[in-house]
């Protein structure tokens, strides 16, 4: 193209004319850029997901709601799908919450997973127990979770895509955790709980759910209980990883082990219930078995009225760090799950410590976006353009 001015006043104001189009498209970028969310940034590699609690998917929450609308294209629910709150009697169940949280993945077109079927925790003593308070046989606490199961699955049947059918099953030294289940019927209670759940619905996906499996006896046990699940024809489509982390532990070679190792099964792997607590443990705690509780004590709550900036940096390279890692990893992992929204859902503000102050997911407690949120958003559209 040959332009030709008539004057110099001509050519300045077209100059100041291509300089003001060429800046708004910039700002145009870089705007859409600073708006794109959780679920649009990783649109391409994996679900992004949260853990939601009542007052969010009854929509008493709407701050949160948005939140979740915007940023998240997964649910799972914290606690109203385990045994003791959906099936708290022997001959009563209560639907309500569950009917509730299932009613709003499908209005906001959220892949919905189920949480959790079989567990050591959060299961009444009389699952085990007949009426007079007498250990149940083996067939009859196989009928028992047959019912539970069939009840469950078969009611989101088409609704709920996933279950997290058997959760921690695995005790920390590589074998069978020594619960209920395992010694009323015995090892093959792992295996019927994946049939009933496939009876009750085939198409659903069926995981394995389990904690710190960057230690190695922990990762072997769930490896090899992988194995046995699929030498009985049990068609597990993931494995679950916890990933409730701190700032520097685990290692990121560690995590690395973990999600190469488990894809070499033949499995998808989730991120399941990612957090990053900031705060000292007490000394006598160990692992992330819940039943562990600890009193309030000095120097365990440091920051109580706001997370210092040094910290608040650590945390944003930590999460940076592993999202590069589950970029590298992204033909392997198909869900990154939040353990909460928002900094105040958070259940380490009260384990393993009662009534602390922690920081530990991308959204503060009003909702805003963290540094650490920025970090992980600026990891995307780096990978989405080398496609």
């Amino acid at each position: 193209m040959n332009l030709r001015f008539t004057s110099y006043t001509e050519a300045r104001e077209l100059g100041l004319l291509c300089s003001l189009v060429f800046g708004a498209l910039l700002f145009s970028i870089s705007a859409a850029c600073a708006q794109l969310t959780l679920k649009e940034a990783f649109a391409n590699t994996f679900r992004i997901g949260a853990a939601l609690n009542p007052s969010q998917f009854s929509e008493e929450n709407a701050e949160a709601v948005a939140l979740i609308k915007s940023q998240f294209n997964s649910i799972t629910p914290e606690n109203i799908l385990k045994w003791e709150a959906v099936h708290p009697k022997p001959d009563t169940f209560d639907f309500g919450p569950a009917d509730s949280y299932v009613a709003f993945g499908e209005k906001y077109k959220m892949f919905i997973i189920g949480h959790t079927l079989v567990w050591h925790n959060q299961t009444p003593k009389w699952v085990f127990e007949d009426a007079q308070g007498t250990p149940l046989t083996r067939d009859a606490l196989l009928e028992r979770l047959h019912d539970h199961i069939s009840k469950i699955v078969g009611r989101y049947k088409g609704k709920i895509r996933g279950w997290d059918v058997v959760n921690e099953a695995v005790d920390d030294n590589g074998n069978l955790r020594r619960s209920g289940w395992l010694r009323i019927i015995g090892e093959d209670y792992l295996v019927k709980a994946y049939e009933f759940a496939h009876e009750a619905d085939p198409h659903v996906e069926l995981y394995y759910n389990d904690y710190e499996l960057e230690k190695e006896a922990k990762r072997k046990g769930v490896i090899a209980l992988v194995k046995k699940l699929q030498a009985a024809g049990i068609q597990i489509a993931a494995v679950g990883n916890q990933a409730h982390y701190k700032l520097e532990s685990p290692k990121l070679e560690q995590t690395d082990t973990v999600i190469t190792e488990l894809s070499k099964l033949g499995v998808k792997v989730n991120i399941t219930e990612l957090d990053i607590n900031v705060l000292p443990a007490p000394g006598q705690f160990s692992g992330a078995e819940v039943s562990q509780l600890f009193e309030p004590a000095k120097g365990l709550d440091p920051y109580p009225n706001g997370l210092p900036d040094e910290i608040q940096q650590k945390l944003a390279k930590r999460y940076a760090d592993l999202f590069s890692l589950f970029l590298k990893h992204r033909s392997s992992i198909t869900r990154v799950t939040f353990w909460g929204v928002t900094d105040g859902d958070s259940w380490l503000n009260y384990f393993p410590v009662r009534g602390r102050t922690n920081y530990p997911l991308l959204f503060d407690r009003k909702g805003k976006p963290k540094p650490a949120y920025d970090a992980v958003i600026r990891l995307a559209p780096q990978q989405n353009q080398s496609k």
